[in-house]
């Protein structure tokens, strides 16, 4: 497990602290406790293995940990299956990954002409670590002018918590946001060695007090779909399905793709959003 054992011992003692233990089965007799949620040594009873195997476990020290052991501790923290799978990635990191920086990231030709494809359907490509990295005409009128930020706040995670236009556009911004959070766990047990990506975790945390608060939950959760509201300007409020396309043989890239409800008064609204974009684009070159 290595320099990975503090990650763990995070997140182990994260889901241990949001179990009852009447939720898990447990006799509680009203005795005031210490520490909320699961004590170790109650954990251990449920996932069948000694408490100080689990101590062990949960600090990082127990090696060549088997599967039986990862899964009963999985099950007896009731762990939905992202977090399962961040689980497995804690205990057996890809070290290969580690080896050598992680290569930069570029959108391939044929995928960006896929998303120029498109230019009534807003679109965006998104890399590691929320990274935005390519976007059509009309996701930015319906968020924020990326072409006018640079490089460095090109990031989802950035507007959402940073950008005050952007942050002010989500109608339940809370939701969106633990959202975001919850995939950038993913993303980050992906690449457990990036050295970048600490970087930039300590940076939100900085600028951002509700980062704070959201990433020390410790959520793990992929979105591949969904719906979320938005708030324009000159539109109102819209409801918009998104679906996440990620790439067969690149898992760190993604085409989100974002829709309306046919005939619904969203889709017009983005009819109307796009015709302004090219009214306001026309006029730019005469």
């Amino acid at each position: 497990m290595g320099s990975n054992k503090g990650e763990l011992g995070t997140f182990l003692r994260s889901r241990r602290a949001r179990l009852k233990p009447e939720e898990a089965g447990l006799q509680h007799y009203g005795e005031r406790r210490r520490v909320p949620g699961l004590r170790r040594e109650e954990l251990a009873q449920l996932a069948g293995v000694s408490v100080d195997y689990y101590v062990r476990f949960e600090q990082g020290r127990a090696e060549n940990v088997s599967d039986s052991v990862v899964d009963a501790v999985a099950t007896a923290l009731r762990l939905g299956p992202d977090e399962r799978a961040h689980l497995y990635r804690l205990v057996r990191p890809n070290m290969g990954s580690c080896a050598s920086p992680l290569p930069p990231q570029e959108v391939r030709p044929g995928l960006r002409r896929l998303l120029d494809s498109m230019p009534d359907t807003p679109a965006v490509i998104v890399g590691r670590h929320t990274d935005i990295l390519a976007w059509n005409d009309l996701f930015a009128a319906l968020t924020v002018d990326l072409s006018a930020l640079p490089p460095g706040q090109r990031n989802l995670t950035w507007l959402i918590f940073c950008h005050e236009e952007a942050r002010s556009r989500y109608v339940d911004w809370e939701t969106k946001a633990r959202e975001l959070v919850a995939h950038l766990r993913v993303d980050h047990g992906r690449h457990l060695c990036d050295a970048d990506f600490a970087e930039r975790v300590a940076r939100l945390s900085e600028e951002s007090a509700d980062f704070r608060r959201l990433w020390a939950d410790q959520e793990v959760r992929e979105k591949t779909h969904g719906t979320f509201h938005l708030r324009h300007p000159a539109v109102g409020e819209l409801t918009l399905a998104y679906e996440t396309l990620r790439l067969a043989d690149d898992p760190d890239q993604a085409l989100i793709v974002h829709t309306a409800e046919a005939g619904s008064p969203s889709e017009a609204a983005l009819r109307i959003i796009g015709r302004r974009m090219h009214h306001y684009a026309r006029a730019s070159t005469e």
